[in-house]
């Protein structure tokens, strides 16, 4: 059949569709697009996106943007149609977004949840970066726990067989990494003074425990506020240490260009792979970025959803991000995707 035949044919069965209304029923799928990108140095609604109090911040000539998606809820078929036909948007059913047993609300919430975490883990990355440790502090010893009459609230724990504790998350890891039972040396330091006891731990809810709470602390002479409304998810994470690392530093990251990416971070500045980054590339070369910083995860779809004339940078934490702009401001090729 020529293609002009094609053609009418399928004019004639949308026209159908449409006279009975099809094109205008809701269906299981939700339409993703490019959302708004921030510039993680700059305002939004003329307050600082990142606020420092207390100490000297830094300018940029350039920007950090992050990236983000926008989520079309309630899609009709019309509009699924418009979406797969397009080269911006996806198209995926409604359970990606919204499981099966939570409602949009609920889903709203874990996002705004989520980006509250990220920031916190932003911050904690970037300190660390710039020279102030975390301490992992015993807050309470269980009377009856395998840590009475070892460890002492405000004992520093400093390692696990040797094994280094920079943040509250890896003690946790290094003590489950042994079935309960085995006997650990803790590394702490108590009054200034370090030195090292011997805990056998014990299983507790189904997981090795040692009988302690612990707080993360990370003291620092100055206060950092994120003040960023209507976003929500974790991906963001990677561009506010980013940012807070520039502000806090007179090195100037961006060197005058505009820098986008992606990507979650934990405590130890490790980058994560997120959610819809051939949107977020869209939405970057749109904002006129001239480089995309991508985590290593997400590198082959960010591959097989190029933008011209924007090249993907492979980061896998917040050093080699620092290291990829350095070299970008040097006018070298980092690592790409």
């Amino acid at each position: 059949m020529r293609r002009r035949g094609v053609t009418v044919l399928l004019g004639a069965l949308l026209t159908t569709l449409l006279s009975i209304g099809v094109l205008g029923a809701p269906i299981p799928y939700v339409v993703l697009g490019p959302g708004p990108t921030v510039n993680t140095l700059g305002k939004e609604d003329g307050k600082d996106v990142i606020e420092v109090t207390g100490r000297e911040t830094s300018t940029s000539a350039g920007q950090l943007r992050l990236t983000t998606v926008g989520v079309q809820p309630s899609v009709k078929l019309r509009s699924a149609l418009a979406g797969w036909f397009s080269d911006d948007e996806a198209v995926v059913p409604r359970e990606l977004v919204y499981p099966p047993g939570e409602t949009q609300q609920e889903v709203e919430e874990r996002n705004a949840e989520d980006f509250k975490v990220s920031q916190t883990s932003a911050e904690t990355a970037a300190l660390r970066e710039l020279g102030f440790p975390v301490r992992v502090v015993v807050k309470t010893v269980a009377a009856d726990g395998p840590s009475a009459g070892v460890l002492k609230p405000g004992d520093v724990v400093t390692s696990v067989d040797g094994q280094p504790v920079p943040v509250a998350a890896k003690l946790t890891e290094l003590i489950r990494a042994k079935p309960a039972g085995s006997r650990l040396a803790i590394g702490y330091t108590r009054d200034g003074a370090a030195t090292t006891a011997s805990v056998t731990s014990r299983e507790q809810d189904g997981r090795p425990r040692i009988g302690i709470e612990i707080e993360q602390q990370q003291p620092h002479p100055f206060t950092i506020k994120i003040d960023l409304e209507d976003i929500g998810g974790p991906s963001a994470g990677l561009m506010f240490a980013l940012g807070i690392v520039d502000k806090l530093t007179p090195e100037d990251l961006t060197g005058g260009r505009i820098i986008a990416g992606t990507g979650t971070i934990d405590d130890e500045g490790r980058v994560g792979p997120i959610g819809g980054i051939a949107q977020k590339l869209v939405g970057a070369k749109e904002a006129g970025a001239t480089a995309f910083l991508v985590p290593a995860d997400n590198c082959a779809e960010a591959v097989r959803n190029p933008q011209p004339g924007l090249p993907l940078v492979r980061v896998g934490s917040l050093d080699e991000a620092l290291a990829a702009l350095e070299t970008l401001r040097a006018g070298g090729q980092p690592t790409h995707c």
